[in-house]
């Protein structure tokens, strides 16, 4: 049934725009179409030294130790006119590998394929149909878009993209945007095996001047099969804050709760609070420093299979350096701090604390 609400949305998207023939064809002679790209590479090293050369589980962002990876190599084609618009990028990476594992092969290297129609000729109201952008958090897979060099804990495990359709409206003054999502699930492109049900989404954006922005976001829905089902409520919030010229801040917070197997009376409980500190040196060179804690107890979303589940403390220094317009060369020095001995070691030994510096360059085109 939901393939088939999908189906009717594309059928009818023209419909709903309510334009001509003529003015259909005037807007698309108006229209611009831009083929672009984005390229990272990074190195990173771990201090423990893990024999598999691989970053622990829940890292999904730059999870490649002691040897050069490209991150992401990105290829964009994006089309727009006043009343349609659509994307469609293919990609390639340690980013895409981690992230698109669930989904058959054909479909791991889609980044995204959206198309979109405005229902309104007087209102900024939009819907969008396809494979987006994750509506959740902050931080997105182009690394030179984020604060800092690598993705924070709640970034890597919450959702990067989604499928499905969403309605989104931005006020007149561009200080609200509100969007209502229907979606195939939690990070998915197609749904679960036995899944059929689902799931929703919000987000709420609120910017009252050019210094502060504030956002919303949920996620609610059933990422199991049918006969699993087990409920997943997620929410996910953040200020972000420009404090003068050259300082700015970003707080953020992540909470969910999942139906437990054995008793759907009782939830699995998980958050991670985020902050981070940017401090803008020249138009070239910018600093960051990033704080951070994820805790979940029962596994839910990173298993340790440790008596006392996922505690892990984060803290993150870097540096960015604009080397040209479109070169942005990164450095970055992260250390976590788990409760359990999580992080393997060179000699198969497990340790409480990982060290790991990491580069990138990274060139958008």
């Amino acid at each position: 049934m939901y393939k088939s609400i999908i189906h009717c949305c594309v059928l009818v998207l023209p419909c709903l725009a309510n334009v001509s023939y003529a003015e259909e064809l005037q807007d698309f002679r108006a229209a611009s179409f831009k083929v672009s790209g984005y390229l990272e590479s990074y190195y990173s090293k771990d201090f423990n030294d893990p024999a598999r050369q691989k970053r622990p589980s829940f890292i999904y962002s730059y999870n490649q130790d002691d040897s050069l990876q490209i991150n992401l190599a990105l290829i964009r084609a994006d089309f727009s006119s006043s009343h349609f618009r659509a994307h469609l990028g293919v990609a390639s990476g340690t980013y895409m590998q981690a992230n698109y594992a669930a989904e058959t092969r054909r479909l791991q290297h889609l980044y995204e394929a959206n198309v979109g129609v405005k229902l309104s000729d007087q209102h900024d109201v939009w819907l969008d149909v396809g494979v987006m952008p994750a509506h959740i958090g902050f931080e997105s897979a182009i690394g030179a878009e984020n604060w800092t060099l690598t993705r924070s804990m709640m970034a890597d495990n919450s959702p990067y993209f989604e499928t499905g359709a969403r309605l989104a409206y931005t006020s007149t003054d561009g200080k609200w945007y509100v969007s209502g999502l229907l979606l195939n699930g939690w990070q998915r492109i197609h749904r679960p095996d036995g899944n059929t049900t689902p799931a929703l989404g919000h987000q709420i954006t609120y910017r009252p001047n050019e210094r502060l922005t504030i956002n919303s976001s949920s996620f609610i829905g059933n990422d199991k099969s049918d006969a699993d089902r087990q409920m997943r409520y997620f929410h996910n919030l953040y200020a972000q804050l420009q404090l003068n010229d050259d300082w700015s801040m970003l707080a953020a917070l992540d909470v969910g709760a999942e139906q437990r197997l054995d008793d759907r009376g009782r939830y699995n409980v998980w958050y991670s609070p985020n902050l981070i500190f940017r401090y803008r040196y020249s138009d070239r060179l910018s600093f960051a420093a990033r704080a951070e804690y994820y805790q979940d107890k029962q596994g839910v979303i990173v298993s340790t299979e440790t008596p006392d589940g996922f505690k892990t403390q984060g803290y993150s220094v870097n540096m960015d350096y604009q080397l040209y317009h479109s070169v942005l060369l990164r450095t970055e020095l992260r250390q976590f701090i788990s409760s359990e001995r999580i992080f393997l070691k060179h000699d198969n030994d497990f340790s409480s604390r990982s060290l790991m510096a990491t580069t990138a360059l990274a060139i958008s085109f």
